[in-house]
């Protein structure tokens, strides 16, 4: 029998912009854009064929249909929550269960697996990528490794392990890499340059560091995840923005330079577990991830 169910990431933005009375409010616990939570939210209003929302001074407030579906979807998320923290901790029992973005798994995590069984025989990981971001719960988890900045979800103890850093990166098989690698920080005024849609202000912030108008950047082709961001890179497409540890090995390999260096963005990497979550081995994991971070 059929169960025709609303678009489910479209009804994750929209409850949490519902339960804490934001847009803004609801990108950032979700670690998406502003832009992208309204996306899902006018998609889940024209399935429905009706508001959710309506102008409240200037601020929003729910319809009637808004308030029914509200309490609805945070029932459901709140037993969907309960119920797959029981099942995660039943089939993993010695595990640590640790979510962290695709590419930060991809491109960090797992090279320095085999190093973390040397250093920590006893401490068993189960590794969860997490695309569409982390909900101030941390459902399914019991804790997150991620890159962000403050403010952080209020129910989150939030151990920082290294300051973040970014830089622009490009291939020695990119067209204007003889060009590019010697001139000054503004020639990439010029160039299209390659970003990330969940991270917008990653090259803003860099051209500001470098005494530049953010303003007269030009954007060239924008990927929904950083890994496809780099391949493109790696693949001489253009000159992307990336945080430093996640390309040192293309810089080690050669397959991609840095001619401008990284700079610090106020953002850091983080260990993050639910507020009260005593459980001695992340204290062990967060000791370890500075020591990896910090040589």
């Amino acid at each position: 029998m059929s169960r025709p169910l609303p678009p489910l990431n479209a009804l994750r933005a929209f409850e949490a912009a519902a339960r804490l009375g934001s847009v803004s409010r609801a990108a950032d616990e979700l670690h998406v854009t502003h832009g992208a939570v309204s996306r899902q939210i006018r998609t889940l209003e024209q399935a429905l064929g009706a508001p959710l929302f309506e102008r409240e001074g200037r601020g929003l407030a729910l319809t009637a249909s808004g308030l029914r579906l509200r309490d609805a979807a945070g029932d459901a998320f709140s037993a969907l929550q309960t119920a797959w923290a029981g099942l995660r901790r039943d089939h993993l029992p010695s595990a640590l269960v640790l979510g962290c973005p695709g590419s930060l798994l991809a491109r960090w995590v797992i090279p320095r697996l085999e190093r973390l069984a040397t250093d920590l025989p006893a401490l068993k990981l189960h590794l969860s990528a997490q695309e569409s971001g982390f909900d101030a719960a941390l459902a399914g988890l019991d804790a997150a490794l991620l890159l962000g900045e403050a403010p952080w979800p209020r129910e989150w103890q939030v151990q920082a392990l290294a300051p973040e850093r970014i830089g622009p990166v490009l291939s020695p098989r990119h067209a204007r890499h003889a060009a590019l690698r010697d001139a000054p920080a503004a020639a990439l005024l010029d160039e299209p340059l390659l970003h990330t849609t969940s991270r917008p202000q990653a090259w803003p912030r860099w051209f500001e560091a470098q005494g530049l108008d953010a303003g007269s950047l030009r954007p060239g082709t924008g990927f929904d995840h950083l890994t496809y961001l780099l391949e493109a890179a790696v693949a001489g497409l253009g000159v992307a923005i990336a945080p430093q540890e996640l390309v040192q090995a293309d810089l080690d390999g050669g397959r991609l330079v840095a001619p401008w260096g990284f700079v610090e963005t106020g953002g850091q990497w983080a260990l993050c577990s639910v507020r009260g979550n005593g459980d001695p081995r992340i204290a062990l994991l967060a000791g370890w991830l500075r020591r990896q971070l910090g040589s």
